[in-house]
């Protein structure tokens, strides 16, 4: 019964609570059970979700924030090392939740289809994952925020895009997404973040882009992008970030980009723009970085750029600019980075600069500047990256840098720089990094005290200096010193026996004299070691058998005497050796670097022994009639032994590669099986039916599509590439991959069968489950890149060191590399111009050595130089195929420079750049080797076995050797 006084309550009003209350349980549990349900899918190592279960409600789980109803609000996951795979039903069905935040996980598989369910949806990021497969449509009109990037995305990106309405921030940078940019995006005019940078979209960059007034920042830069730069992008005047970096854009730069009045940040480089920088850049005065490098653009750069008085940084180097440099820009007070290097500037570097600015890093080399280096370069006191090598500068260094401090990095080389050094430069504090090479400096340099404790690479090399050497430059830890081509005398001081970290010394052409001292061999770093065109005296030190990893040495033109130390040609990683025109007599090692040395290498002195390439008489042998005779018993033991080994394997062999005619529909085919099992189960129906359209493993290869096939007795998988114009293939073409036929090697794709008529001709290859190196690589992380560079490297030796005669792969390009689930890499051989060296129809291929391409003449050389472009792809990402690289400058070029004179940041792969630091040491040697191997000069490439034992020296070596560093090898 009802109290006195109160009021009942109405039964509809109680049937609306029973309502609210029924339906908060329902969602309350459905809520519950997404949350538990993503708990199970995953795994947690770190434990952080190890709370989340009944005993407490899901408000207070850790990561979990609601709203004032008590429903979830913000899942926040962020970088807790989750991974494993979302299910479906997924926590994208919470029906009251705005903010998820899943980033910097491991999580991977495909992004779940109910992604978009949620429409209170605000907030989405997934990004920094490992996710897989193709973006999801649907949309939700609410999301102001989707951040898909860093993941292994791929497909297009979904017409839907425009339906996103609410849209402030979209990245979907970082994956592999294909196709063209849709117009649908253009829709979404409360935008004002825009990423799509480093994918593989094609196509030109919408003109609708320019009805999004709210844009702010657009980075659509590593992408394969052409046309032109839309000229409606000056409509976007709010726009802060204008990033277009990394594509394939052509034409002028559009003048309207100058209306972009709030525009600070200005980066086009690396496109194929031509023609000059439009005026109106120059209005836009809050400019506060301006790169409009590596790209083909013109005329001089005008002093109007004295309008950009908030611009930091100015980067126009590898253009084709001419004229002087602006006396403008020494009007500039915020300049701090100044980098104009190879243009064709001429004229004088302005002699106020650097006085008004706040310069850090200037770099002007590889132009035509004349007159003097500047003396108020350094009035900033923080100028510590000082480049103006390949010029024709002359006259003194000025004193004012002797005495700047900030300095780390200074290139003068190649120059005409003249006069002696002044004690205070030979003191900088801060230098690790110092060539003034090749210039007509002079002075005893064994006067000067030498103090840079910071110094890791001394270059003096091809000047006049003269007088003693130094025992000492400040430094135990320098790693490269080159005093080459001097006037130098005296002997080298044993006190260079304590450069521990030396890995490369270089004292020729000099006048030195003495002996070598036997203290250098303390020196376990030391790589390459030239002593050549002095006048040393005394023994070749027995200690240098003991250096471990020493490859070059060249102690040529000296008058050393004595024996060559016997336990030298046991040095397993020393590779080139020359001792010629001295004293030396006595027998030549047999082993090692002295197997088939070169006879010019040994020439001029009193030496015997070695092989017919020498050019060194035999030794003379003790007679021994006993020994003679055991050892021609022993002989006539192994050849019985070998005949009888070889009949079984011939008569073994011989059915296996039995060459077969069969008939059908399409005439007559003559196949060749070179595994048992496969003749015995592949058909010719089997190979022809397979290479049909719906069998294509990876379109778009220049090599030949790939079909896969199946033998329809037991289901044998294979792979067939279809040779088309069979009646230009040369007959020594087949008995060519008929030896190919008969490899075996963990790297290279096993060719398991010819068929061929007059008609047509199929190359049948044993199926490998994997992906070609080309599509995956801009994903690899730098461990995996390092296997494969290792595991290409091991094929490459097998089959130039290995094989008799040695095989030649001819084009040696990421589409001929199959990465397998280990990650272990399989070269595809076998298609004309690639085994074949009559054939020369890929001869224009990228990856073909210049003087192929000019000679029409495939040699080993060739090889290594394919696989130093594949290494130079793996660290940097590029691609000599589908990038240009300044004016008259190619990839190799580029990284020559790169390598030499800029930071690591600026030539790794974006990909693996965030993990650089840990590897530092490791990608330095890769790009080392990389150049060795691109050389002009192909007598100047290492071969095979060289690069192998190299490449898996050099990342054990530098894995457990803290700051190993390479120097340039130009």
């Amino acid at each position: 019964m009802a109290k006195k006084g109160a009021k009942a309550c109405p039964p509809v009003l109680l049937f609306v609570l029973m309502f609210l209350f029924f339906n908060f349980r329902a969602s309350h549990g459905q809520e519950l059970e997404l949350l538990l349900s993503f708990k199970s899918s995953i795994h947690d190592p770190s434990g952080f979700l190890s709370k989340w279960d009944s005993s407490a409600t899901f408000c207070q789980w850790l990561g979990i924030t609601c709203n004032n109803l008590s429903h979830v609000d913000t899942v926040d996951l962020s970088a807790k090392n989750l991974s494993g795979k979302l299910v479906s039903p997924s926590i994208f069905q919470l029906p009251y939740i705005q903010t998820l935040n899943l980033s910097s996980n491991q999580l991977d598989g495909e992004i779940p289809l109910d992604i978009f369910s949620s429409s209170s949806l605000r907030f989405l990021n997934l990004s920094n994952n490992n996710f897989t497969g193709q973006i999801p449509s649907g949309s939700i009109s609410r999301l102001e925020m989707l951040d898909l990037s860093n993941n292994m995305l791929s497909g297009r990106i979904p017409q839907e895009i425009g339906s996103f309405y609410s849209l402030k921030f979209l990245d979907l940078g970082g994956n592999v997404l294909v196709g063209k940019i849709p117009i649908s995006i253009s829709n979404i005019t409360t935008l004002q973040f825009l990423t799509l940078a480093s994918n593989q979209l094609v196509g030109p960059i919408p003109r609708e882009v320019g009805k999004m007034k709210s844009l702010k920042w657009i980075y659509l830069g590593y992408n394969n992008l052409s046309g032109e730069i839309p000229k409606e992008i000056g409509m976007l005047t709010s726009l802060n970030h204008l990033d277009l970096v990394y594509n394939n854009l052509t034409g002028e730069i559009p003048s309207s980009l100058g209306n972009l009045g709030d525009l600070q940040y200005l980066f086009l480089y690396q496109n194929k723009l031509t023609g000059s920088i439009p005026k109106s850049i120059f209005g836009l005065k809050k400019l506060v970085s301006l790169d409009l490098s590596d790209n083909s653009l013109s005329g001089e750069v005008p002093e109007l750029i004295i309008q950009l008085q908030n611009l930091e940084i100015l980067h126009l180097f590898s253009n084709r600019f001419t004229g002087k440099i602006p006396n403008a820009l020494t009007s500039l007070p915020r300049l701090q980075v100044l980098q104009l290097w190879s243009n064709s500037l001429s004229g004088e570097i302005p002699t106020s600069l650097g006085r008004h600015n706040n310069l850090t890093v200037l770099d002007l080399s590889g132009n035509n500047l004349t007159g003097r280096i500047p003396d108020g370069l350094c009035s900033s006191g923080r100028l510590f990256k000082l480049i103006l090598f390949s010029n024709s500068l002359e006259g003194v260094i000025p004193k004012n840098l002797s005495t700047c401090t900030s300095l780390q990095r200074v290139r003068l080389q190649s120059n005409r720089l003249s006069g002696e050094l002044s004690s205070e430069f030979t003191k900088l504090p801060l230098v690790y990094y110092l060539d003034i090479s090749n210039n007509n400096l002079s002075g005893n340099i064994g006067e000067r005290k030498w103090d840079m404790p910071s110094l890791e690479m001394l270059n003096l090399a091809r000047n006049r200096f003269s007088g003693k050497l130094p025992h000492s430059f400040g430094r135990q830890k320098i790693e490269n010193l080159d005093l080459s081509g001097n006037e130098l005398s005296g002997s080298i001081p044993r006190s260079f026996g304590s450069l521990t970290e030396l890995m490369q010394l270089s004292l020729c052409g000099n006048k030195l004299t003495g002996e070598i001292p036997e203290e250098l061999s303390s020196c376990k770093k030391l790589v390459s070691l030239d002593f050549s065109h002095n006048q040393l005296s005394g023994h070749i030190p027995s200690g240098f058998s003991e250096m471990p990893v020493l490859g070059q040495l060249d102690l040529s033109e000296n008058q050393l005497s004595g024996e060559v130390p016997p336990k030298l040609g046991k040095l397993e990683s020393l590779v080139q050796v020359n001792i010629s025109y001295n004293h030396l007599h006595g027998s030549l090692p047999s082993t090692g670097a002295f197997l088939a040395i070169n006879a010019s290498a040994v020439a001029g002195n009193d030496l015997c022994g070695g092989d017919d390439t020498s050019g060194l008489s035999p030794c003379k042998k003790v007679k021994n009639p006993t020994w003679r005779f055991f050892v021609a018993c022993s002989l006539a033991a192994l050849v019985l032994l070998s005949l009888a080994a070889f009949g079984l394997v011939f008569i073994r062999g011989r059915n296996n590669l039995e060459l077969k005619r069969v008939e059908n529909e399409d005439g007559i085919w003559e196949l060749q099986f070179f595994d048992s099992k496969v003749s015995k189960s592949v058909t010719i129906d089997d190979i022809i039916l397979s290479a049909k359209e719906v069998n294509v493993i990876s379109r778009g290869q220049k090599l030949g599509t790939p079909f896969k096939g199946k033998s329809v007795v037991n289901d044998l998988q294979f792979v067939v590439k279809e040779m088309t114009d069979v009646s230009s293939i040369p007959p020594s073409f087949w008995s060519e991959i008929a030896q190919i036929g008969k490899l075996h090697h963990p790297n290279i794709v096993k060719l398991i069968g010819i068929c061929r008529s007059n008609k047509g001709a199929y190359l049948v290859y044993k199926y490998i489950e994997g992906k070609i190196l080309g599509e995956i690589l801009h994903n690899l992380s730098w461990e995996r890149r390092r296997t494969i560079a290792i595991g290409i490297a091991k094929a490459l030796r097998f089959l130039h060191s290995y094989c008799s005669p040695g095989i030649l792969v001819g084009n040696m390009s990421p589409e001929r590399v199959i990465i397998d689930g280990k990650d272990e890499p399989r070269l595809t051989l076998g298609l004309p111009g690639l085994g074949c060296v009559e054939n020369k129809r890929f001869i224009a291929s990228a990856y073909v050595a210049p003087e192929a391409r000019e000679s029409k003449d495939i040699t080993e050389k060739s090889d290594i130089y394919g696989f130093g472009l594949i290494l130079i792809e793996l660290l940097t990402g590029k691609s000599p195929a589908d990038a240009e690289f300044g004016v008259q400058r190619s990839m190799v070029e580029w990284a020559r420079y790169c390598y030499s004179d800029c930071h690591l940041d600026v030539w790794v792969d974006p990909i693996i750049r965030a993990h650089a630091s840990n590897n530092q040491n490791q990608i330095v040697v890769t790009m080392n080797l990389a150049l060795h191997c691109t050389a002009g000069d192909p007598t100047a490439r290492p071969c095979a076995s060289d690069v192998s034992k190299t490449l898996e020296s050099a990342f054990r070596i530098s894995s457990c050797v803290p700051g190993l560093k390479f120097s340039s090898p130009v």
